[in-house]
């Protein structure tokens, strides 16, 4: 019985998918901060527009007021509304101390463009609270499950879905000395009167 020599090749190998199984059974100890919601179309149905159309393009993002204390606000995380208008956004790990938030954080809705959309109910209804925490997950949400309220005319969507369409008109009538005579084809001299 021979036992064969190893190459060099062949244990450099073995060492680099050895380094890599190890990489990748080892378990990271980083927590999933994540924040869920959804939105509602405030008017929708006086105007006769599809909620998905209306939800198409929007944005939410996650502010929150900076530890300063200079009043400013951060964006902390961003997120785009589905067909049903529901959102998840992650946030940074480090945001979350002992299973709460460390610094007050809002919702925000954003336009199509980025502009911010009006809060219904004032800055407190979109405060952010603790819905669910297990051992490496905290799950945020609105206070007492409430829905981030849009308007479409104020908070535009991407598609132009809600837009009224222009009157139609009855056509300008034309005045007398524009209309051609049919006897001589326009040059008035047989309409004319002596």
């Amino acid at each position: 019985m021979r036992i064969l020599p190893i190459s060099g090749e062949a244990l450099v190998c073995l060492l680099v998918a050895l380094l890599f199984a190890v990489n990748f059974c080892h378990g990271s100890d980083s927590k999933t901060v994540e924040v869920v919601g959804s939105a509602e179309c405030a008017d929708c149905a006086l105007s006769n527009i599809k909620p998905s159309e209306a939800f198409s393009g929007l944005r939410v993002t996650i502010d929150c007021k900076q530890e300063n204390g200079n009043g400013g606000f951060k964006t902390r995380g961003t997120g785009e509304l589905d067909v049903k208008g529901e959102f998840k956004v992650s946030l940074p790990e480090e945001i979350v101390e002992d299973g709460e938030l460390k610094e007050d954080c809002y919702a925000q809705l954003h336009s199509a463009s980025g502009t911010p959309c009006p809060a219904y109910g004032g800055l407190e209804s979109s405060k952010l609270v603790l819905k669910v925490k297990t051992n490496e997950k905290h799950t945020f949400g609105l206070a007492k499950n409430k829905k981030l309220k849009f308007s479409p005319p104020i908070c535009a969507s991407s598609t132009a879905a809600y837009t009224r369409p222009s009157p139609i008109r009855p056509p300008v009538p034309t005045p007398p000395f524009w209309r051609r005579c049919r006897l001589c084809g326009g040059r008035r001299i047989c309409c004319q009167k002596v």
